[in-house]
């Protein structure tokens, strides 16, 4: 036995929990002080034992995580607070517990974590936004086959293939950006379930905390995950964006396609070989969308539990900041790798060029010139393909003459299919360039409409980083404040050392 506990649950619970302490070390100290605050004003704790409390607070605050002797033998992580605070005043210390349960400390010490944790993925997307719609922009006119299944599908151009990238992307800064006005709701003033007449009005504690409201229902606030689970599934679901950008350029920086090269600074060399040069960060960001699905599963699990168990939240307090923090590292890489690319124009259009993507575009052109049917447009078109390929001839060869001798095999009449046709010259209906120019609908590949989009895209992806940075700095003034108000409680210290600043 260790103390009252036994090693096994010592080693199995409490240390789990411990392991988290330094996550969540600076929200329990603005926690415990903006407590302290309403307590004060609220006249429950006496006057003798203000100035002692709010300067083992603001002692506690000063310490860091790994200094302040956190312990598995002592408990979970807010009993080993306790016995560092009764330690140090002895039977004042009580006085924090007048109205709160430990385990509101903890939900608020994890959403002011994760609130910032928040702002550094947001804005490291807008960021990753930001340098797409920067390189869509350069490469508006970088022709290159679009491909499905990886086959050649149609002309495009890499501007466009890459804002679709982006798109995604700012679809998932807005969904962040939903989770973090959720998670900026402070729970504190809700008792055990049902609310404390000891703390008066909950918007108090919120407003110290720099909270922008609390969360309505007492039972909810104390009890709620779902919240944090879908937060973890949007950070997944950015990532795996980021996955699928980086599974095409890592089969593009490949030698059989040579269309794309990462900067050195991003690629990893072969121990053995050293012609190789591995494109060792999109390694990460693949592996690195992996487990953060792994981790959205988890949370998803953790979260079917009954209603007022701690087994869905325990584990939250690590898992959540660090599944944000892994997403926001993987992104940053991202952005930093697309920023950085270079891009081989002239390997992406000889591969547009030696294929027969512009196959749809003369089906169409069949069905408005000869009156077919797309249908019949198609087949005449499949056979012309094929037998165009065996004579190694490439898309841009095709001609009337071909069409129409595909025309019987299709099930078309060759004699009206000429008549229809004539002498007419294909050249401009299979020029890829010709074919990529035409799409000015909306959305669509022309270079102009590619650099609308992108321009569009930047400005939104500025806006929601200057929004995000603008959120950062309130949450730090609303902390400063808090622990100036609280130091001012406590007197001057015997180092003399100022408030410290939030994480």
């Amino acid at each position: 036995m260790s103390g009252r506990y036994a090693e096994e649950l010592v080693d199995a619970g409490f240390a789990v929990e411990v392991a988290d302490a330094p996550l969540l070390h600076d929200g329990l100290n603005a926690a415990d002080l903006a407590h302290l605050l309403v307590l004060v004003e609220q006249g429950v704790v006496p006057e003798r034992a203000v100035p002692r409390l709010a300067a083992v607070l603001c002692e506690a605050d000063r310490t860091p995580a790994g200094e302040f002797g956190y312990d598995p033998r002592d408990g979970e992580v807010y009993n080993c607070r306790e016995k560092r605070f009764a330690a140090a005043i002895g039977r004042d210390a009580g006085w924090l517990h007048a109205g709160r349960p430990r385990r509101e400390a903890v939900r608020i010490a994890l959403r002011l974590r994760v609130r910032r944790d928040l702002c550094d993925l947001v804005e490291a997307a807008a960021e990753f936004a930001l340098a797409g719609a920067r390189t869509a922009a350069a490469h508006a006119e970088t022709l290159m086959v679009d491909q499905t299944y990886l086959q050649h599908a149609q002309p495009s151009t890499f501007g466009h293939y890459l804002l679709g990238m982006v798109a995604p992307a700012l679809r998932e800064v807005d969904r962040l950006g939903a989770d973090l006005d959720g998670v900026d709701r402070s729970p504190a003033g809700a008792g055990a379930v049902n609310g404390s007449p000891l703390t008066g009005d909950r918007a108090r504690t919120a407003r110290l905390l720099g909270f922008a409201d609390v969360v309505e229902h007492t039972r909810d606030a104390m009890w709620q995950s779902d919240g944090f689970t879908a937060t973890v599934g949007h950070a997944a679901g950015l990532a795996t964006t980021l996955d699928r950008l980086a599974e095409d350029l890592e089969i593009w920086s490949s030698a059989e396609f040579g269309w794309v090269r990462l900067a050195v600074g991003h690629t990893r060399t072969s121990i053995l070989m050293p012609q190789k040069r591995n494109p060792y960060a999109l390694t990460m960001v693949r592996g690195e969308a992996g487990v953060l699905i792994g981790r959205a599963t988890g949370m998803l699990a953790l979260a079917k539990s009954p209603s007022a168990r701690s087994d869905n939240l325990i584990l939250a307090y690590g898992e959540v900041p660090r599944a944000l923090d892994l997403a926001t590292r993987a992104t940053r890489l991202m952005a930093g790798v697309v920023a950085e690319l270079e891009v081989d124009a002239a390997a992406m259009e000889a591969a547009l060029r030696g294929g027969f993507s512009q196959a749809a575009d003369v089906a169409e052109h069949l069905m408005v010139t000869a009156g077919l049917d797309y249908r019949s447009a198609y087949d005449v078109v499949g056979v012309a393909v094929r037998r165009a390929a065996e004579a190694g001839l490439t898309g841009a060869d095709l001609t009337a003459a071909h069409l129409t001798a595909a025309a019987a095999e299709a099930g078309v009449d060759p004699a009206e299919l000429a008549a229809a046709l004539g002498a007419r010259d294909l050249s401009e209906v299979v020029d890829p360039a010709r074919i990529v120019r035409s799409r000015t609908t909306r959305g669509g590949a022309a270079p102009d409409e590619v650099r609308r989009m992108a321009a569009a895209c930047e400005s939104a992806a500025e806006k929601a980083r200057d929004a995000v940075r603008a959120r950062r700095a309130g949450f730090d003034g609303a902390e400063a404040e808090l622990r100036r108000r609280a130091a001012a409680l406590a007197g001057p210290t015997d180092d003399g050392d100022p408030p410290r600043p939030g994480r």
